[in-house]
């Protein structure tokens, strides 16, 4: 810990005064109320403090993920970083969620006609593109000052990706690529131990654990490829599933309040349809609050009033 950042170094304190104006700016733009400057101080400063120092510049660009159960703040604390390292610390930085690498509805469709009907629903390993996000990051380290990269982006309320005409366009090399990943860095449970259902999804549509089991292969498979890129995993560790479900429903409420297209607001979930969403990511989620603390280099630990600490550095 003595070696990490403290909010009250001077250069934290620096950085923060420099910073602290495009962060507020950012925070509005993407709809977050009341955002803490007690945050910014003791968590978005120091670690972007620490990746400016500790990671120099060189050839290929350093690949961070944020892991995490959903709603826990992965997306939100990346953007932040981003800003910082972009426009204080003049390090170039791009990012990508795993949810932009998704498989088709047509892919998607067909695994569910040759395994198990869950495999049609987005969001467990196996129905993820991770092809897609090797060629990404390979496409951005071999990319040059003027090199114009496209960076895959996937519409959740129409569960489709953009058409690519429409992706946003990384110009340039970055420094960092960020990657926020629910799963991220995890590994496959052993079946030795594995568990009757869990909830209500599964003791309704896949008792005997067919589409979990099937999941659990697929995470050892190409995921492990990428996860084995990352320079850095840092975990945001939130106290328990309950907590996981209802930062799922603030997440859908936060989302609801960015879209302005009347027909894909009416496919933004319900409080009882985004809790029925969250229990097919349950069995692995359990497993990531257990296990992943251990080997992710940095743990924000995040309480129930949401308040974030740093509880593990390297």
């Amino acid at each position: 810990m003595t070696n990490f950042p403290q909010p009250t170094d001077r250069e934290v304190q620096k950085l923060l005064f420099e910073s602290k104006e495009s962060l507020f700016e950012l925070s509005r733009d993407m709809k977050i109320d009341n955002l803490s400057e007690n945050f910014l101080e003791e968590i978005v400063v120091p670690i972007s403090l620490y990746l400016d120092k500790k990671f120099p510049v060189r050839s290929d660009p350093y690949f961070i993920c944020f892991t995490g159960g959903q709603g826990s703040g992965k997306t939100t604390l990346s953007f932040f970083i981003q800003k910082v390292l972009n426009a204080i610390c003049h390090r170039p930085a791009m990012g990508f969620s795993i949810d932009d690498i998704y498989k088709s509805q047509e892919e998607r469709r067909s695994l569910a006609n040759e395994i198990h009907p869950l495999c049609y629903v987005r969001g467990v390993p196996g129905t993820h593109d991770i092809k897609m996000g090797l060629d990404l990051i390979n496409d951005l380290s071999c990319a040059n000052l003027e090199t114009e990269t496209k960076i895959p982006a996937f519409c959740k309320p129409e569960d489709k990706h953009y058409p690519q005409e429409e992706w946003p366009i990384y110009k340039g090399k970055p420094d960092f690529i960020f990657f926020d990943a629910w799963c991220g860095g995890a590994k496959p449970l052993p079946e030795k131990d594995w568990l009757p259902p869990l909830n209500q999804l599964e003791i309704e549509e896949d008792p005997d654990g067919v589409w979990s089991k099937w999941s659990n292969k697929e995470l050892s498979k190409d995921y492990q490829t990428l996860f084995s890129l990352f320079d850095l995993l840092l975990m945001i560790k939130v106290p328990n599933m309950d907590f996981v479900y209802e930062s799922r429903w603030i997440q859908e409420q936060t989302l609801a309040k960015t879209v302005t297209d009347p027909i894909l607001k009416e496919k933004i979930m319900s409080k009882d349809e985004v809790y029925r969403f969250v229990m097919h990511y349950e069995r692995l989620t359990h497993y990531i609050l257990e296990e992943l603390p251990s080997f992710s280099d940095i743990v924000l630990s995040r309480d129930g009033n949401f308040k974030f600490s740093i509880s593990k550095t390297p």
